[in-house]
């Protein structure tokens, strides 16, 4: 499945979606438009180097005041990093004398009573962001899920999908051997578009290199006008397209059904995406680009029958496209 044919999915569109708004949700707004600001933390939130120079304040102002209350306080703001904290100052207590510190851990420290385990502000927050990231996901791949299943019915036993039996059309034609037939030197890139009746979503694209593996551009088919209403439809008239990468025009031409053809209103208004081209089987032309050439064959056709103008919508269309460099 190539990149077009992705873009339409609507299951991937829909997955795309959510990944990318909850990666610029979680990111861009909540990283950088509106970032989290911490306010009122206590000193148990700080950094080990300052912890430490909270606690020198502390048993400075105690050795000054005496004031036991307020030193107990002050040392229980620490949390559980205040054993650790008074162990760091105690190896390097400057400009605190050793006095000072004897004094503050037997009068303060030995009187304020352990620290309660809780858990901290930014930890929770962490916590939270990962519970809410991990909810996104969930959903994303709940609702992947659920669509994917939807659509399985379409595919499983009710037949081949009009994709699919394309696909198998394409595998059981013969592309033209022109190493064989002698006329001109082998094309550098051949390839076989399919459509059938239903593929809604037909896009062919193929990429073009060189034998040394070079890209050198792009060719396909895709729909480029239908007729009549409802499901599903009705193609009268194809795209084809050839992209050279040193060529800054990508060149197309449009192969019409019948009715298209000779329709002059439909035929006027498709001569403004390309030169038109009536389809009939072994109906060949030509697309140049400034160093490519690419010759497009109608391999099989078939149109289709019902309520609307005869031979105006195709059933099915296999085209060859062979693609040399002049």
């Amino acid at each position: 499945m190539n990149l077009r044919q992705l873009i339409k999915n609507p299951t991937v569109t829909l997955v795309a979606g959510l990944l990318i708004g909850t990666i610029f949700g979680l990111v861009v707004l909540g990283w950088y438009v509106w970032p989290v600001e911490w306010v009122d933390a206590t000193p148990e939130s700080l950094s080990a180097d300052w912890q430490d120079e909270f606690l020198r304040m502390t048993v400075e102002l105690y050795s000054l005041n005496g004031d036991v209350t307020a030193a107990q306080a002050r040392y229980a703001a620490l949390g559980a990093g205040g054993p650790e904290a008074l162990e760091r100052v105690k190896q390097n207590p400057a400009p605190l004398s050793n006095e000072a510190l004897t004094a503050f851990e037997t009068n303060v420290v030995a009187a304020t009573p352990p620290p309660v385990e809780e858990e901290q502000g930014p930890t929770a927050i962490y916590l939270l962001v990962g519970v809410i990231c991990l909810i996104f996901i969930v959903i994303i791949v709940l609702v992947a899920v659920f669509l994917l299943r939807g659509r399985a019915p379409q595919t499983e036993g009710v037949g081949p999908t009009p994709a699919m039996q394309a696909a198998e059309a394409r595998k059981q034609a013969t592309m033209t051997d022109y190493a064989t037939a002698g006329e001109q030197a082998p094309p550098v890139s051949q390839f076989l578009a399919s459509y059938k009746l239903g593929d809604d979503l037909f896009d062919d694209s193929f990429s073009i290199d060189s034998p040394a593996g070079e890209f050198l551009g792009e060719c396909g088919v895709s729909i480029s006008e239908t007729i009549g209403v409802g499901d599903p439809k009705k193609v009268t008239a194809y795209e084809v397209w050839l992209f050279d990468k040193n060529d800054i025009q990508t060149v197309t031409k449009v192969l019409m059904s019948a009715h298209a053809f000779q329709d002059s209103a439909i035929n006027q208004r498709l001569r403004a995406k390309g030169e038109p081209v009536l389809a009939d089987p072994d109906t060949e032309f030509v697309l140049e680009t400034q160093t490519l050439q690419m010759v497009a064959r109608v391999v099989n056709m078939g149109y289709g029958e019902g309520a609307m103008p005869e031979e105006s919508y195709f059933d099915q269309l296999l085209l060859e496209l062979a693609v040399w460099q002049k």
